[in-house]
């Protein structure tokens, strides 16, 4: 499959794709310049600033959105009222980087040092209440994690392991029991990921200019060919829940005229509802 050019390239950072019935249809963020973008109904791209960085971004329950921020998370109301929750760390050389929500509502992100040294970074938990707690440390670069459509594993990547990996998840121990799904091997550099009604796991490449798709069994059995090759992240939307949007990044890429772009394709196969958070 090859992937089509949806947008110019509006983006210097483009991250964390999601699609919620409830916005009107996609939002993504420009990470680094701290914007949230939405995807408006005759294709052009709005923009809201919401602080220094926006790393990841989900709907709440009863409306507006939670974002992850650099050093935390801010909480969109239903009327567009953003309010900054208090830093969760002080260290100004970390800051977030990508998440999503569990079953239960709950907000994961997990962070990364602004120069990547190994083992610095954390994942974090937003629960409904409004309490943070570090769910695991020794994180490099945190990225992709979603769920399985039962809810009881959990996909996630650290780039610089250049391995997906599963976790077992349950309400009241979280996730545990991390073992490897896929190694890519050193070249392989694995960003966000989504997971659809199937139990395949869509994984974006960075530096391969490719999505693939991991059969729930870690098999690959699809590759998206995507015209730049810092592919960022990948979600599943649209009315059918069956196209797959595709986040690409402009960073260090000068005279590249699709990096920062929007890309799409026909997935061949149903996505799950996003999972919305529950404060």
């Amino acid at each position: 499959m090859r992937a089509e050019q949806l947008t110019g390239p509006v983006a210097h950072h483009a991250e964390g794709p999601v699609w919620f019935p409830g916005w009107g249809g996609l939002r993504w963020v420009d990470m680094l310049a701290g914007d949230v973008l939405t995807l408006t109904g005759d294709g052009s791209v709005g923009r809201r600033h919401v602080g220094d960085v926006a790393a990841a971004i989900r709907p709440r329950r009863g409306g507006g959105a939670v974002v992850a921020v650099e050093r935390g998370f801010a909480l969109e109301d239903p009327d567009g009222t953003l309010r900054v929750l208090d830093p969760v760390w002080a260290d100004e050389g970390v800051r977030m980087n990508e998440g999503g929500c569990d079953p239960d509502g709950r907000f994961w992100c997990g962070s990364m040092a602004y120069d990547q040294a190994p083992g610095a970074a954390a994942m974090y938990r937003l629960d409904p209440d409004g309490s943070v707690r570090k769910a695991f440390d020794g994180v490099t670069l945190s990225n992709g994690l979603d769920w399985s459509p039962d809810g009881s594993l959990a996909y996630y990547d650290d780039t610089a392991t250049h391995r997906v990996d599963v976790f077992d998840y349950d309400t009241v121990t979280g996730l545990s029991g991390r073992r490897p799904f896929v190694t890519l091997g050193e070249d392989g550099n694995p960003d966000g990921l989504t997971v659809d009604a199937e139990g395949g796991v869509w994984v974006a490449l960075y530096g391969g200019g490719a999505v693939h798709r991991y059969d729930p069994d870690g098999r690959l059995d699809a590759v998206v060919e995507v015209p730049t090759p810092q592919v960022t992240a990948c979600a599943l939307g649209g009315p059918d829940l069956d196209r797959l949007f595709i986040t690409t990044s402009a960073e260090n890429r000068d005279g590249d005229p699709v990096a920062g772009a929007l890309f799409t394709v026909d997935a061949g196969v149903r996505g799950l509802p996003v999972r919305e958070f529950a404060g």
